[in-house]
């Protein structure tokens, strides 16, 4: 059944993906593109990991070390609110699946929230690197720490304002078709974060302190 993407529907009536094998909806085919460019998007990380690795150790001229500036224990505490983001949009999810408008701009808005101190508790550590002298310039390392993170939080920032936009066009219009891709592609999205936040934990906080 086609919709129209600027019409308020309801998600208990339409047939929002096709049951049919051999038809491909425009939500599906929509999120086969994005996940194309997540694929493409995960090469961008993995490049900044392999640079992370040889970097490592060159601290150039700097006297401040891995160990001086990367704290697992610290970082365990922006990683668990990530993920409890990741947890509360996954609620969203649920609501949406049953049509329920309210509770998913409800579970939206507390991921939103949660989001927001995760960036927050990042922008607050690297204000403290900075009053240390732990700079980008100082050495090949921080040089490479400081992308790594801030690729993340950019991508993190981005996903908020997503988040808030689409929050906002369906507590006005409701679930329509182009409302709903989205919603699935910013949940592709934001999950996405929270497996590369892993992968920084494991490679830059973990290994940088082993």
């Amino acid at each position: 059944m086609s919709l129209d993407a600027n019409k308020v529907t309801d998600t208990s009536h339409i047939q929002l993906f096709s049951d049919k094998p051999d038809h491909h909806d425009s939500i599906s085919l929509r999120s086969l593109g994005f996940w194309l460019y997540m694929m493409s998007d995960a090469m961008i990380f993995a490049g900044l990991f392999a640079a992370h690795g040889v970097y490592l150790e060159a601290y150039g001229t700097s006297n401040i070390t891995a160990d001086q500036v990367i704290d697992p224990v610290t970082a365990l505490l922006p990683t668990l609110v990530l993920f409890a983001s990741v947890l509360v949009f996954g609620m969203a999810s649920v609501a949406l699946a049953r049509g329920d408008k309210a509770g998913t701009v409800r579970w939206m808005l507390v991921s939103l929230a949660i989001g927001v101190f995760f960036l927050l508790d990042e922008t607050a550590e690297f204000a403290s690197l900075v009053s240390e002298g732990a700079t980008p310039q100082a050495s090949a390392f921080l040089s490479d720490f400081w992308t790594i993170i801030w690729v993340h939080a950019a991508h993190v920032f981005f996903g908020l304002i997503w988040m808030a936009a689409l929050t906002i066009q369906i507590a006005r219009e409701g679930f329509t078709e182009g409302s709903v891709g989205r919603f699935i592609n910013l949940r592709i999205f934001w999950f996405f974060q929270a497996v590369i936040w892993v992968c920084v934990y494991v490679f830059v906080y973990l290994m940088g302190v082993s």
